[in-house]
């Protein structure tokens, strides 16, 4: 059966939905629209779709990826308008193609990249914030308490391998970190403890929420 490829961008207070509140919704619509999903074998029988990476909550996203299956052949014209339809403001469906490959999203991420813009208040200091980014990333260790999947505890953990690069832009006025980090099942790393990590660095104050967040790509395997 076809499996699909569907991008969309998540914006403005759709933010605040979780991961798997968009599954709901996104099942719903297929559901509502007659798109006919192809479902797994077995006891508990489930629909093949799934999304290559799952977005923290709170962050916007300019390219996120849905891939479905469905147990018949449907043009991607017909499937995107009929999903259209159903969405809600702030999910923005960019386009719809047959995969390329048979292997799954998730397990092609490799890496992403986020911008983090900072509060109004620090675009006046770039050099400041510049000269310390340049010596924070020097750093022989990068040390940032991350939450243990098996214990829930959290633990200082050196994050500096799985920090790409980050650099400096201007954004509407504002001052931002382009931050390019390891994703994926491999290696993966939330921007957000980059941030916190730097601030702590600096002796910046930022409360939860300061820091807009945005995903701007994704990097694959393949």
């Amino acid at each position: 059966m076809p499996k699909y490829v569907l991008e969309f961008q998540k914006k403005g207070l759709v933010k605040y939905t979780s991961h798997l509140d968009m599954l709901r919704l996104f099942k719903r619509a297929f559901k509502t629209t007659g798109i006919p999903l192809e479902y797994s074998q077995g006891y508990n029988p489930h629909p093949k779709m799934g999304f290559a990476q799952p977005l923290s909550l709170g962050f916007t996203s300019c390219t996120e990826y849905l891939e479905f299956s469905t147990s018949e052949s449907l043009r991607t014209d017909i499937i995107l308008g009929r999903l259209k339809e159903e969405m809600p403001q702030g999910i923005n469906l960019v386009g719809l193609k047959l995969a390329w490959t048979d292997k799954t999203l998730a397990s092609l991420v490799i890496a992403s990249k986020y911008r983090a813009v900072l509060p109004l208040s620090y675009s006046a200091r770039k050099e400041d914030v510049k000269a310390s980014l340049d010596a924070f990333l020097k750093q022989d260790e990068i040390l940032a308490l991350k939450r243990e999947k098996k214990t829930k505890k959290y633990v200082e953990k050196d994050i500096k391998k799985q920090i790409r690069f980050v650099e400096i832009e201007d954004f509407d006025g504002r001052l931002a970190f382009i931050i390019y980090v390891d994703a994926g099942s491999a290696s993966n790393l939330n921007p957000e403890l980059v941030v916190q990590s730097f601030a702590k660095f600096a002796g910046i104050t930022l409360e939860k929420g300061d820091v807009e967040i945005e995903r701007l790509s994704m990097e694959f395997a393949d």
